[in-house]
């Protein structure tokens, strides 16, 4: 049951490739568009963003198709959309937060202790706990209106194509 499960959990490498470039550019256009709407792109950070969204959704992609294709296995068209929405929802949102607070660790590395020591772990951890609540609170934001969109159409366009 399980390795019929796993066997069928990996998609076509198109799949994966394209599919992943495809959802990159749908988060990467749902959070420009977002920030259009909210001040005009008047920010000198859209460049930074516009990448930490696309990168967030491409790496997160070839995770989390696998794992919705595991639990999506024989069920029912509902089941399918819900398992496929529920995982790219949550690997896109915690791999761009991911990357939020490398970016963080990278800027306040400076100022932190030198690597491997006690007060280096306690700065890392909690310079990415604070990253990571600044994306929850701002962040997120910029999947709404359009990335809800794009993740209801793309969720049942691959309930559709599994079997």
């Amino acid at each position: 049951m399980i390795a019929e499960r796993l066997k069928a959990a990996w998609p076509p490498y198109p799949d994966l490739f394209a599919g992943a470039v495809l959802w990159a550019i749908q988060m990467l256009v749902s959070a420009m568009a977002a920030l259009y709407l909210r001040n005009g792109l008047t920010t000198s950070h859209a460049s930074d963003l516009a990448i930490m969204y696309f990168l967030g959704a491409l790496l997160a992609w070839p995770f989390m198709i696998p794992l919705g294709r595991f639990f999506a296995h024989r069920r029912p068209l509902e089941t399918r959309f819900a398992a496929f929405f529920v995982v790219l929802a949550t690997g896109t949102i915690l791999m761009t937060a991911f990357l939020f607070a490398m970016d963080y660790r990278m800027f306040y590395s400076r100022w932190h202790a030198p690597a491997g020591t006690v007060t280096w772990a306690f700065q890392f951890v909690f310079t990415g706990a604070a990253a990571v609540y600044q994306f929850a609170v701002l962040g997120l934001r910029l999947f709404l209106p359009l990335g809800l969109l794009c993740l209801l159409v793309t969720s049942f366009a691959l309930a559709k194509r599994m079997r």
